[in-house]
């Protein structure tokens, strides 16, 4: 089981490469990335109040899998976007990756994510707003992208206390 120091943070070269996507016959290790996924959100959550998904990069799994729980759990495996707004808005962004910054960021109003499920089934989901925001975010860490990277400005950064 993975616990919060195996979290990559910031500088890690491993952030910033792209992952691969899950093959079918992968399929049974979902689950204990998922595992692993969940408990290090946990342990975020009760060290730092904050946390509602985390990519599978973050703890050195390379593989394109968003692990989400608001107010259920939801696998992200292999997701694609589409149906991307050009509506626009800023906002401050935080990642498990580095608890103390936030990073002023231009984030999509709304998209469509196709992903499969843990059960290996198409699934296809509208957000807006806030998910939207949070998926986005996720995504971009399964192609090496932080949101450090997408600061609107250099004075877009901010130690959160």
């Amino acid at each position: 089981m993975k616990h919060l120091n195996d979290l990559l943070l910031l500088g890690d070269p491993r952030l910033y490469e792209v992952c691969e996507p899950v093959n079918k016959e992968e399929l049974p290790l979902v689950k204990e990335w998922v595992a692993d996924l969940h408990n290090v959100m946990e342990e975020i959550r009760a060290k730092y109040n904050f946390g509602r998904a985390i990519a599978a990069p973050q703890l050195g799994i390379m593989k394109r899998v968003i692990y989400m729980n608001i107010d259920k759990p939801v696998v992200f495996i292999n997701p694609v976007f589409d149906n991307i707004s050009e509506e626009m808005f800023e906002m401050w962004d935080d990642c498990m990756s580095f608890p103390n910054l936030l990073v002023k960021v231009k984030r999509h109003k709304s998209l469509t994510i196709h992903y499969l499920n843990e059960h290996w089934l198409e699934q296809s989901w509208q957000m807006e707003d806030d998910l939207a925001e949070l998926l986005q975010h996720e995504y971009d860490h399964l192609n090496g992208v932080l949101c450090t990277m997408r600061a609107v400005d250099d004075k877009a950064f901010k130690y959160r206390m």
